[in-house]
């Protein structure tokens, strides 16, 4: 008997393949790329040649953050940007492994159930997201939230080489 209740590693691979290669399509500086389960297992996680040594435990972060509260992390960062109190107990709770900024995106079936989540850390949040949210929709399956930030393109990190475009 074969039991299937969550993300599989074929569709993680595929997710983490595929955000990989969204991030090189738009010259993104190099990314961290987590898959985990519903039960916030990790399931698949590739880094970029480059990427910083703390971009893993962001990436996870995200992902974690977002199974743990059931909203995805740039919602998470949304409803709590005027609650400091209500995210230090979050921090607390969750032994600060939640990171409430965008990249951190649930994955869902066509039904609306969540499978899994996918983390992305490497450059800004809103670029991060953007590859999660695609990769996710190019396996077959459903982001949440749906759609990227319209001005991702248009996020940048203050400290960037000033050459790179």
């Amino acid at each position: 008997m074969r039991l299937q209740t969550s993300l599989s590693l074929d569709r993680a691979n595929a997710i983490v393949a595929e955000a990989l290669r969204l991030g090189r399509e738009a010259d993104l500086l190099p990314l961290t790329v987590v898959a985990l389960d519903a039960g916030g297992r990790l399931i698949a996680m590739q880094s970029e040649d480059g990427s910083g040594l703390l971009r893993f435990d962001i990436a996870f972060g995200k992902a974690w953050g977002a199974l743990g509260m059931g909203i995805s992390s740039r919602l998470i960062r949304d409803r709590l940007a005027e609650r400091p109190t209500f995210q230090a107990a979050l921090a607390a709770a969750s032994d600060g492994r939640l990171i409430p900024v965008p990249g951190g995106v649930l994955v869902r079936t066509g039904e609306g159930v969540t499978i899994g989540a996918v983390g992305i850390s490497g450059d800004t949040s809103e670029k991060d997201e953007y590859c999660a949210i695609e990769a996710i929709g190019s396996a077959g399956l459903f982001p949440e939230p749906a759609a990227p930030d319209p001005n991702w393109r248009g996020s940048s990190l203050s400290d960037r080489d000033p050459a790179r475009p």
